[in-house]
């Protein structure tokens, strides 16, 4: 007996069968989040895109601008990069002298990076939070950038199981119901995703922009909340989308007892 296939069910089983696009992620990892009075008071850093859980690495080409913010002074790194690979792609690292007490932000903003599989543009504003001498004042402070994370917990000192909270803003603004991609970086590969929808976690913000995420492991995670411009660039002489992500990237510890 022969039969037949309506379009409609060849195209359910090509979306059957189609790959899953996983999420990408800027990176801005610090050798350390809280720098201790005793320590070489250096901080080093990676900055990189890439499919953290997976460790599926893409090229980062020079970053548009790479700076520190401490008490809402901006401190411009970009001169100081150095080339590095993480993943087996390029990348950059950068070394800084953390010379007073309290919280340092840490920021990359890309050149637009275009994505065939997305058919957009993407641009994810990527920062960390380092702690200095055991002072952690200005955790909290809004950056300015185009869009960002506002800790609502402060991302520094956490086990794993804490809660995570932050708010999504684009261009000074709260957004409403915004979508957040989390990762874990799984640097040493030694875990595995039982199923891929376990590989990129979805939360989504509420009315207020507010979103929460409680971490199951120690090890660093990435929250990217994303949001379409309302610009767009062209590519092969169409207008495209730009996707703007807001990134960060918080440590979780684990619990130790005596």
């Amino acid at each position: 007996m022969k039969f037949k296939l309506k379009p409609i069910a060849v195209l359910l089983l090509m979306l059957t069968f189609t790959p899953v696009c996983y999420a990408h992620f800027g990176m801005v990892i610090p050798s350390d989040n809280m720098v201790a009075p005793d320590d070489n008071r250096t901080v080093s850093l990676t900055l990189s895109f890439s499919h953290p859980f997976e460790g599926i690495g893409m090229e980062l080409v020079k970053p548009a601008a790479v700076f520190m913010v401490k008490d809402g002074n901006l401190t411009d790194l970009l001169g100081r990069l150095a080339p590095a690979k993480v993943m087996d792609h390029p990348a950059f690292a950068v070394d800084v002298k953390m010379k007073r007490p309290g919280a340092h932000a840490f920021v990359m903003e890309p050149v637009p990076y275009w994505e065939p599989a997305e058919d957009c543009f993407i641009i994810h504003y990527t920062k960390t939070i380092v702690s200095a001498f055991g002072d952690d004042t200005g955790w909290d402070e809004e950056l300015g950038i185009k869009t960002e994370i506002i800790p609502l917990t402060r991302p520094l000192g956490l086990y794993a199981g804490n809660v995570f909270q932050g708010i999504v803003k684009l261009d000074g603004k709260p957004v409403p119901y915004a979508e957040v991609e989390v990762e874990f970086y799984n640097e040493k590969m030694a875990v595995e995703a039982p199923a891929d929808e376990m590989i990129t976690q979805v939360v989504k913000a509420d009315g207020n922009g507010v979103f929460t995420y409680a971490a199951p492991v120690a090890g660093w995670w990435g929250f990217a909340a994303l949001n379409t411009s309302d610009k767009k660039m062209v590519h092969d002489g169409e207008k495209k989308d730009i996707e703007l992500g807001a990134v960060i990237w918080v440590k979780f510890d684990n619990w130790q007892e005596k």
